[in-house]
């Protein structure tokens, strides 16, 4: 008999702590860009502000390369 041990792909919303350990992996997948003011993270929403386009664009190719890295994902028709 062998013994089968559950691991959740996802995290359940009904658990009652969810959403503060999901606000605290994002400050910490984020932390270095929301300690210099560039992002900020609030359960499903990161805000970026830039001065410039460029540099917009680079944090934003930085955001999502951690979200990739972290096995998680953006729904693109709720970007803007």
């Amino acid at each position: 008999m062998y013994l089968r041990v559950y691991k959740p792909t996802i995290m359940f919303f009904s658990l009652t702590n969810s959403l503060a350990t999901f606000q605290a992996m994002m400050n910490d997948i984020l932390k270095d860009l929301i300690g210099i003011g560039d992002v900020v993270a609030f359960i499903g929403d990161i805000l970026i502000e830039t001065e410039d386009k460029k540099e917009y664009n680079e944090i934003v190719e930085g955001v999502l390369k951690r979200i990739e890295t972290n096995d998680l994902y953006v729904k693109s028709e709720k970007c803007m």
